[in-house]
């Protein structure tokens, strides 16, 4: 471990000495003020790990220096250990209720000051170590919810761009989310889970609206070019490193169990179960939701149309999971 920054205050130049010859022996950086005031001045300047601070010196005694330290916001954690002469129970009692984490008397023993120091500034190590972990987890924490606010803005407009009915984006992610959770899968592939599920169609971005509203059938060509959004899903969420443990719901939704899906013709357990997960979620909302073109079926008629795709469309081993969950919703 690197030695600490310590500053020594001090109004005796050999007390001074004696203290700064025996701990540059650790390898501790040592300053020295010979009075209250200046030891303030330097502590703002320095930002020591520890201040040793005798109690009588002239202009502010130690006492004093040392509440003055506990009252600045900035200084207000650094550990003083006072070292005095005074060695009866109320000047001890007064050190400590000036705010001093330690008391050592003089004269000074070398081998106590030593262990006294490097015990103080371990702690004080692990105590800023700890600070900084928490700062780190906290920012971290309101990072991931910038992410998550911003996704969830994200799959707004793209049902609002590509007309869905409303709130399908949110619909089929707690449905994807709830079927993970009942496989077994642990808490942080989940997030990835759910990110995934609400940018499921980011990729019709890239489609033109001609085409991604035209409301009869499309032609061959212009289906080319719808099948397109998965691969621009992919092209544009890649390049982002906390997306791309989310992609293969966007790259992937549209592969089909048997190996008739796009953009790749996956087949079987090469679709990634996120993706085989939400082909359910994302049928089961499509044919329950009134179109424009057609009321939203009944729940029966949706749990048959799955039945009859189990296999072909639908992963055999998830359709039993995915309809017990939904008997659960009826």
């Amino acid at each position: 471990m690197s030695g600490a920054t310590i500053l020594v205050a001090d109004d005796e130049p050999v007390v001074r000495e004696l203290i700064t010859n025996y701990l540059a022996r650790d390898g501790h950086s040592l300053h020295v003020a010979t009075n209250g005031m200046e030891c303030l001045r330097l502590a703002r300047e320095i930002l020591p790990d520890l201040i040793l601070l005798d109690v009588m010196m002239p202009s502010m005694d130690g006492l004093e220096t040392c509440r003055r330290l506990r009252a600045d916001p900035i200084l207000g954690d650094v550990p003083v250990l006072i070292i005095s002469t005074l060695d009866d129970r109320n000047s001890r009692l007064a050190g400590i209720a000036a705010g001093a984490d330690d008391f050592l008397t003089k004269p000074i023993d070398s081998l106590e000051l030593r262990v006294r120091v490097q015990s103080i500034t371990r702690l004080n190590r692990y105590r800023k170590l700890h600070e900084s972990r928490r700062e780190l987890e906290t920012a971290y924490d309101a990072l991931q919810r910038a992410y998550d606010t911003t996704i969830i803005g994200w799959s707004r407009a793209l049902d609002l761009r590509d007309q869905e009915t409303e709130g399908h984006s949110q619909r089929v992610t707690e449905i994807t989310v709830r079927m993970a959770q009942a496989m077994g899968m642990s808490a942080n592939d989940i997030v990835h889970v759910r990110r995934g599920a609400l940018l499921h169609d980011v990729g019709k971005l890239g489609i033109p609206d001609a085409i991604l509203h035209k409301p009869g059938p499309l032609t061959p060509e212009e289906w080319v070019i719808m099948r397109r959004h998965p691969q621009y899903a992919y092209e544009w969420l890649a390049p982002i490193e906390y997306l791309r443990p989310a992609l293969d719901i966007p790259f992937c939704h549209h592969e089909k169990w048997e190996g008739s899906g796009y953009p790749r013709g996956l087949v079987g357990t090469a679709i990634p179960l996120a993706a085989r997960i939400f082909a359910f979620a994302d049928v089961w909302d499509a044919l329950r939701s009134n179109r424009p073109y057609r009321a939203g079926w009944p729940i029966q008629r949706v749990r048959d149309y799955i039945i009859e795709l189990t296999g072909s469309h639908f992963d055999p081993d998830i359709t039993p999971i995915f309809l017990a969950l939904r008997e659960q919703d009826v």
